[in-house]
């Protein structure tokens, strides 16, 4: 079994928005299918930081997870800023359950193990100029972050973060989500959002302060899952 990555799908089918409007992102659906089901085996699993679709009702979604669910491999889905379809975790349950859906799991203060890893994460959010109500969100994402990872340490599992929204980034960082991975002494971090080559570019990538951060936006690894397995076997 295999452990992969990839965010921001940004899947089109549930309300015919899609993405092949900008630069990198022609046949992106076709793509990503080809790619997904030539690397990733039925008895892999893929964890898919935020950005799942465009639906915008949980009904809207439907096409996309039955997209999803023909595709190889256990998914472990957490929310971006765009997954407006998102709603309680037990309604989304729900809906799953009742349309078949059997291969999806939602990261959302809780963790899945992968051997001795915890897949731990949350959407996170960005408080560039330190806005009330951006820290409070802010702040709600890192107690997410913090019971994500408090649960999988206590099965004694080794944490690895996947975000949607960088916590850091060339001009600052999310302080309250980096001071949660710096606590628990993260070594491997895993985030999205990014987009366009300039936006690639500005990604921070690599090590930083003991952190190993790894940007896996959908059109930057090519719409490629990321095999991610000898990474986080060997993370010390």
């Amino acid at each position: 079994m295999s452990l992969f990555v990839i965010a921001d799908l940004h899947l089109p089918f549930g309300v015919n928005k899609p993405m092949d409007i900008f630069g990198g992102w022609d046949n992106y659906t076709e793509r990503l299918e080809e790619n997904w089901q030539l690397r990733v085996k039925p008895d892999d699993t893929v964890v898919i930081p935020g950005d799942f679709c465009w639906a915008m009702k949980l009904e809207e979604s439907l096409e996309d997870f039955r997209f999803l669910e023909r595709l190889n491999g256990t998914k472990v889905i957490s929310k971006g800023n765009h997954d407006l379809w998102w709603s309680t975790v037990t309604k989304v349950n729900g809906f799953l359950e009742n349309n078949g859906i059997k291969s999806v799991r939602l990261l959302h203060n809780n963790f899945y193990s992968y051997e001795d890893i915890g897949i731990c994460g949350t959407r996170g959010w960005v408080s560039e100029h330190g806005e009330p109500a951006d820290e409070k969100v802010l702040a709600r994402e890192a107690g997410r972050l913090e019971t994500s990872l408090c649960l999988a340490e206590a099965e004694g599992l080794r944490p690895v973060v996947f975000l949607h929204y960088p916590p850091i980034y060339l001009y600052g960082a999310n302080e309250p989500i980096m001071e949660v991975l710096r606590r628990h002494k993260i070594r491997e971090c895993f985030y999205g959002h990014i987009h366009g080559k300039n936006g690639h570019a500005c990604a921070v990538r690599g090590e930083r302060d003991g952190i190993n951060y790894h940007l896996i936006s959908s059109d930057y690894l090519q719409f490629m899952p990321l095999d991610i397995s000898y990474l986080v076997q060997n993370a010390e």
